[in-house]
């Protein structure tokens, strides 16, 4: 990584269920946030209603059309309202430290902590990496539809390059 341009903040969803094969896994961009560090302390704050939707993932690939812009409203309103309720918990909270290429700390999400930790790197004072969470563990269910026949793994992936 070299001469980053442009913070980067992805998130990924994965499909699962009976109907997995007409669901999609997608992939989410987050506009708004703040990473602060003071020796080996970090803390990131993130607003979850920043999140847009960037397309959808086929074969490693993000393809932006595959969605209407209806079905990308309907997604939008079930972040905000049914699995992150940003107008009860606007933010999202990570306290930790860096040790080397290590990170180890504590996200706050929907007013629940629980432990994270991640091999990252920081270079030319830029922290990235990939992150994989459960959102179980923060007592997001993963979301269904269709009675279950279509539904989210629990399980996410976070991907970013971020200023310190």
């Amino acid at each position: 990584m070299t001469n980053m341009s442009e913070p980067r903040f992805h998130i990924f969803t994965f499909k699962d269920g009976l109907l997995s094969s007409v669901a999609h896994d997608l992939r989410f961009s987050l506009k708004r946030f703040e990473l602060s560090r003071d020796g080996a302390q970090v803390t990131g704050r993130f607003w979850p209603d920043s999140l847009i939707g960037d397309g959808v993932m086929r074969d490693g690939a993000l393809h932006a059309d595959g969605l209407s812009d209806k079905d990308w409203k309907d997604i939008d309103k079930n972040i905000r309202q049914k699995i992150l309720d940003t107008a009860k918990h606007p933010e999202i909270l990570f306290e930790g430290k860096i040790n080397g290429g290590r990170v180890e700390g504590t996200l706050t999400m929907k007013g629940r902590r629980a432990p994270v930790r991640f091999d990252g790197r920081v270079e030319a004072g830029v922290l990235s990496a990939q992150v994989e969470i459960k959102p179980s563990d923060w007592g997001i269910p993963p979301f269904k539809a269709l009675l279950g026949a279509i539904k989210l793994k629990d399980r996410v992936l976070i991907d970013f390059e971020l200023p310190l």
